[in-house]
């Protein structure tokens, strides 16, 4: 049975070897500890522990709230373990703060998280607040290289604008973003120069696009302020009037031609109908005709004709047929050859 000296020794080894573990477990923070001490953000080493078992950085909370103290900004590491553990990047927000600070652009800490969280850059929001950034309209990848539009006088023009934007911080969250920025400069470039009577005096005067654009409000419901619209470079295109009109003129013509093609053929169909009508009538003659010498002799049979009627018919007969081969008429019909011939 071993002594209590033994006992002893073994429970103060493992004491030892505990209170080790345990000594550079806290050595870990110590760093981080002694930094926020000396800048005057302090931070417990229980607050420390804590951050490591919630999964929590302590190296980027702690800097984080080094710079915000430094700067004078009233951050707790509450407030940054939440943005942390929301998704958040902490250290750009504290970034963004610092530099709306010293803009002097009011930039509170719950809108400057909300910000982040809704996945915006809140650095490239507050610097394009401080310097505005140019936007290119139509957007250089986009499908076209140029906004096209049609004057009234149909000559097409062929614009590209360049817009002056400052981010709104307040309306970051929620507002349309640089997509509908370049849409409506385009919608009001396209409608200006179509309202203009002529592409001459668009020409002239493409401040005039610029002004009648800005006075629209375009920049309404987004999350920038446009500070100015300029006309980057103006062409004349295609004479889009002539164009409608030649192709118009095309159209028309086919149909023309369709419609006298239709009545071609309706005539075509008339005529041969009326042929076949006038062949339908020569049979129905040659059928009354053929019903003559059946009268003749129904007329002998009756008592109706006597020989000399008949003989005087004959005669009528052979004078007409004498007639009609001078006047070069030699075709017979049954009821001209008589009823006996």
């Amino acid at each position: 049975m071993p002594n209590s000296n033994t006992i002893w020794l073994v429970v103060g080894i493992i004491a030892g070897i505990a209170f080790l573990i345990f000594a550079l477990f806290l050595f870990q923070f110590l760093n981080l500890w002694i930094q926020a001490w000396f800048s005057g953000a302090k931070v417990s080493i229980i607050d420390l522990v804590g951050m490591k078992l919630r999964k929590v950085d302590p190296r980027v909370i702690v800097l984080s709230r080094i710079r915000a103290v430094k700067a004078g900004l009233d951050v707790t590491t509450n407030q940054l373990e939440t943005h942390y553990l929301s998704g958040g990047r902490v250290q750009n927000v504290i970034t963004a703060i610092i530099s709306a600070e010293k803009a002097k652009i009011p930039l509170s800490w719950d809108i400057a998280t909300a910000i982040d969280l809704a996945g915006r850059d809140i650095v490239d929001a507050v610097q394009t607040s401080v310097n505005p950034k140019v936007i290119d309209c139509p957007a250089q990848d986009g499908p076209r290289s140029t906004i096209d539009a049609v004057a009234q006088d149909g000559i097409q023009l062929r614009a590209k604008a360049r817009v002056t934007v400052r981010t709104n911080i307040q309306r970051l969250v929620g507002g349309a973003t640089e997509e509908t920025i370049i849409a409506r400069v385009g919608e009001g470039i396209v409608t200006t120069i179509g309202s203009a009577q002529s592409h001459k005096s668009v020409l002239e005067n493409p401040d005039n696009i610029s002004k009648t654009v800005m006075a629209k409000g375009l920049d309404a419901g987004t999350a920038f302020e446009i500070l100015s619209i300029d006309i980057a470079d103006i062409d004349v295109g295609d004479n889009i009037g002539a164009q409608l009109k030649k192709a118009q003129a095309e159209a028309d013509k086919s149909m023309a031609q369709a419609e006298a093609e239709s009545r071609a053929a309706k005539a075509r169909a008339l005529e041969q109908e009326n042929k076949a009508k006038i062949e339908e009538n020569k049979a129905l003659v040659v059928l009354a005709e053929a019903e003559i010498p059946r009268a003749i002799a129904a007329a002998f049979n009756s008592g109706h004709l006597g020989i000399m009627d008949y003989y005087r018919l004959k005669n009528v007969q052979s004078d007409t047929l004498m007639r009609s081969a001078i006047a070069g008429g030699g075709t017979q019909s049954v009821g001209e050859r008589g009823p006996l011939s």
